[in-house]
């Protein structure tokens, strides 16, 4: 069982619900645990999504139709597996990753899941490569540096079409994100995220608040109504 990212006197209890409801709902095929596994063995930090949040951009990409998904953020390719296999044969995910041993681990677990031929994995400082891509993305997941948040989003608005879906991960952070006054760059950068997301008139937008084995968190989601 993981450490939770921000923990609770409750989060032993949010973290067997989430089993519960991960064995009923998402249970994980082997290709998936295979990268947790791997992830762990590699040395990486245990940020990914949980089997539940992956089932969840899975059914976002279902329900969107997407057939094109940017990922900014790769890790281990947890969720880029995930992503992946929601996707009809001619579905593709292009992710990006600035550690060179994270792409690494990556590969490898995209790989063992046969999704090689389906992903475009980019190494490297993302608003480097962000020029660099082909629009339009039907779906853009940003799981990545909080801090270039605001930056993000501008690209993904760019890269993304009338009807696309943006989906901002890590927003909430224990409660930390309503701070005004907090000096974490992090909380800063999700602060101006969101303020970017709700004085934008091309963007109609919402927050869930989760609770669950990474402890007290949520996301964003937004559908780009206009470019």
């Amino acid at each position: 069982m993981r450490i939770p990212d921000y923990p609770s006197r409750d989060s032993d209890k949010w973290a067997q619900v989430d089993a519960w409801f991960s064995e009923k709902l998402a249970p994980e095929e082997p290709e998936l645990s295979y990268a947790l596994t791997n992830n762990v063995k590699q040395g990486l930090p245990t940020h990914d999504v949980s089997a539940l949040q992956g089932k969840m951009l899975s059914l976002f990409i279902q329900m969107s139709r997407a057939v094109r998904v940017l990922e900014i953020g790769t890790l281990g390719g947890y969720s880029t597996i995930w992503m992946t296999k929601a996707m009809p044969q001619h579905g593709s995910v292009t992710t990006i990753e600035f550690s060179e041993h994270n792409a690494k681990v990556a590969r490898q677990n995209i790989s063992n899941a046969g999704l090689t031929e389906r992903v475009t994995l980019h190494t490297g400082a993302a608003l480097d490569v962000l020029p660099t891509l082909e629009a339009p993305f039907d779906l853009i997941f940003i799981d990545a540096d909080k801090v270039n948040n605001p930056n993000y989003l501008e690209w993904a608005i760019r890269l993304s079409h009338k009807g696309a879906v943006i989906v901002g991960d890590n927003t909430v952070r224990g409660g930390s994100v309503i701070d005004s006054d907090s000096d974490d760059p992090n909380v800063k950068g999700l602060r101006e995220f969101v303020q970017m997301i709700s004085e934008d008139k091309r963007l109609d937008a919402t927050a869930i608040q989760t609770v669950g084995e990474k402890g007290w968190d949520g996301f964003v989601m937004a559908i780009v109504k206009a470019i």
